[in-house]
């Protein structure tokens, strides 16, 4: 066969040029900002990321209330997909989980019914296998809410209608803190008391509107984590909260009790919130300390921890100097551990410190 003829085809359009690092510096801030607005940092006014508030919306459309009977969390996160948030279900059962987890926000926002993991860092078992509503502290996020109250928008299909916001009686970015990871930035921030936020700080407020931080921190001392413990650098938590970025030092609580044979046992009741999940990585530090006798005091460890709340026992060797060594502890495990702040919200359309 004779070879084919190659046709050209004379053309007048004329492309745009640009600079390949500048559409990538726009399309990526275009990203960032998305994923900044869109999925990883809580909103001011509720204290909710995007994934967060569909779940709770989406319970409380299906009616699925603290009087009701509890659903299929598989039910509730495909729902939840299919209608407000096509991002994974991974997303999305875990924001769920998250908001169950009583070691992990100080009034939880949905009532969570079978495994949902534990303090000590087990898993979660498959949404398959779990149930929940929403907690009577969740209802009160939403029940009062209508278009007349907070602005609605088309969700992903233009089907539905979804509140850009929840209209919640109480500071929930405060009460509860959020974590949160995004391009280029991280947001941390603390739980507090309900019963100091509330009686306290929000009226103190109302009374003066120009009340200082100064005088806000005489009503509520600081943070206050479901995991308890104690926090041991006050006097930088001024600083904290006037520009929103910082450290927390929380030291586990330490009593000591006596043990057989006249020896003394010391018993950890209260851990730092950053072991909350991973109660398991702070035994594995002490039994390591112990093992490259750097802890030669302790003669064993056992964890007699149950619902009632932790409680890890050291047998310490006769003859130990018992606040030495609790000193020591502090110094050389993670019964002392360090929480760095950054208080970044989404106010509007961006991040704001």
């Amino acid at each position: 066969m004779p070879p084919k003829k190659k046709v050209e085809i004379e053309t007048t359009e004329t492309y745009p040029q640009v600079e390949f690092s500048d559409m990538m510096q726009r399309d990526y801030i275009d990203y960032a900002i998305n994923v900044i607005v869109d999925r990883a940092l809580p909103d001011v006014r509720d204290g909710l990321k995007p994934v967060q508030r569909r779940v709770l919306w989406d319970l409380y459309d299906l009616r699925v209330l603290p009087d009701k009977p509890y659903k299929k969390c598989a039910r509730i996160v495909g729902d939840t997909l299919g209608r407000w948030h096509p991002h994974g279900e991974s997303s999305v059962y875990g924001a769920l989980v998250h908001m169950a987890q009583d070691w992990k926000l100080t009034n939880v926002l949905i009532d969570g019914h079978g495994n949902f993991g534990s303090l000590d860092g087990d898993p979660e078992a498959a949404m398959r296998y779990t149930e929940c509503r929403l907690s009577p502290l969740g209802l009160s996020m939403i029940e009062s809410i209508s278009p007349d109250v907070v602005e609605f928008k088309d969700n992903y299909t233009s089907e539905e209608r979804e509140p850009t916001i929840l209209p919640c009686l109480f500071p929930n970015l405060f009460l509860n803190g959020t974590e949160g990871i995004a391009v280029g930035m991280r947001s941390e921030i603390p739980t507090h008391n309900l019963g100091e936020l509330l009686p306290f700080w929000i009226l103190a407020y109302m009374k003066k509107p120009k009340i200082t931080t100064e005088e806000l921190l005489e009503i509520i001392p600081g943070p206050d984590y479901p995991t308890g413990a104690t926090i041991i650098n006050k006097n930088e938590l001024l600083e904290l909260y006037k520009t929103g970025v910082g450290k927390i030092i929380i030291r586990a609580k330490i009593e000591t009790e006596k043990g057989e044979n006249g020896r003394t046992n010391l018993v950890v009741t209260e851990i730092p919130y950053t072991l909350s999940g991973q109660k398991e990585k702070l035994k594995d530090n002490l039994i390591s300390l112990m093992k490259d006798k750097k802890l030669e005091e302790v003669a064993d460890l056992r964890d007699e921890s149950d619902a009632e709340g932790v409680r890890i026992v050291l047998e310490v060797k006769k003859g130990v100097d018992i606040p030495n060594l609790i000193n020591k502890l502090y110094k050389k495990s993670r019964l002392q551990d360090t929480e760095a702040c950054n208080f970044l919200v989404v106010n509007g359309q961006s991040p704001k410190q």
